[in-house]
């Protein structure tokens, strides 16, 4: 007897599949079509949460540090001409349609996604090796302008007036391969800043609609103007000033190859 089809079917093309049944018919007005895309997006989520480094054949890296010492043990030290700095982030890219794009994002030890976010998209991310702080933020509707007091007013100096954003910090937790999926929609958790901790870490991720900026969806980058207090409840929701900017100097992504299974679609 032939194996059945969802044995020989790899997560990733499982995962690929169920992303493309959820959001190429985005929600639309209306208890039945709400309940569809909801039941479509429960078992994308079910599914990112069993995915696994191994199934697409990522293998955990190492820190810098270790790295450098093993490299240290095995080879004589040779005078090399001065290298461009490698980027602190990499992607991985594994599909794209017109409804979603799906790769991996590998951040180096001490590396950043620094806070922006995602217009009009829905998100989902998941860890598969290292750990992730990931800090989730709201906007908060009917509040773009204002003007912030004390020392801070400082710091809006040249800044333009319709780029503050009122916010709320939703959430700031650590994300390890064991923890279930960060989502994200366009009215919540939609920007986030991401960090890796205590080493180099990957994660997958699923964003839909994708980027374009023809269509409206451009990536913007914001800055955290009146910080919250560092000792507070993870579920206690803290307002604060963001500013648009450029995108960070120290932030840049390359790419290198996927090496796990094709989807096909």
């Amino acid at each position: 007897m032939m194996p059945c089809d969802s044995n020989m079917t790899s997560m990733v093309q499982r995962i690929a599949r169920q992303a493309l049944l959820t959001f190429r018919s985005p929600p639309r007005l209306g208890e039945e079509a709400g309940r569809s895309f909801l039941e479509n997006h429960s078992k994308l989520q079910s599914l990112m949460t069993e995915v696994r480094a191994a199934d697409l054949q990522l293998i955990p890296r190492r820190g810098a540090a270790a790295v450098a010492a093993a490299a240290a043990d095995s080879t004589p030290a040779v005078p090399s001409p001065l290298l461009p700095p490698l980027p602190p982030v990499t992607y991985m890219h594994i599909c794209e349609t017109d409804h979603f794009s799906m790769g991996v994002f590998l951040l180096k030890s001490g590396a950043s996604i620094p806070l922006h976010d995602h217009p009009g998209m829905h998100g989902v991310l998941k860890v598969m090796y290292g750990q992730v702080r990931i800090s989730c933020f709201d906007r908060l509707q009917g509040a773009q302008h204002g003007a912030l007091q004390g020392a801070q007013h400082g710091a809006l100096q040249g800044a333009q007036h319709g780029a503050l954003r009122r916010s709320l910090l939703r959430s700031s937790a650590v994300y390890t391969e064991h923890s279930e999926p960060c989502v994200l929609s366009p009215d919540r958790d939609n920007l986030h800043q991401i960090d890796a901790v205590d080493g180099p870490t990957a994660f997958m991720d699923i964003l839909a609609p994708p980027y374009d900026p023809d269509d409206g969806r451009d990536c913007h980058y914001y800055r955290v103007l009146r910080e919250a207090e560092e000792e507070q409840q993870q579920q206690q929701m803290k307002e604060v000033w963001l500013m648009e900017i450029s995108q960070p100097p120290e932030f840049w992504c390359g790419s290198e190859p996927y090496p796990g299974p094709e989807v096909h679609l």
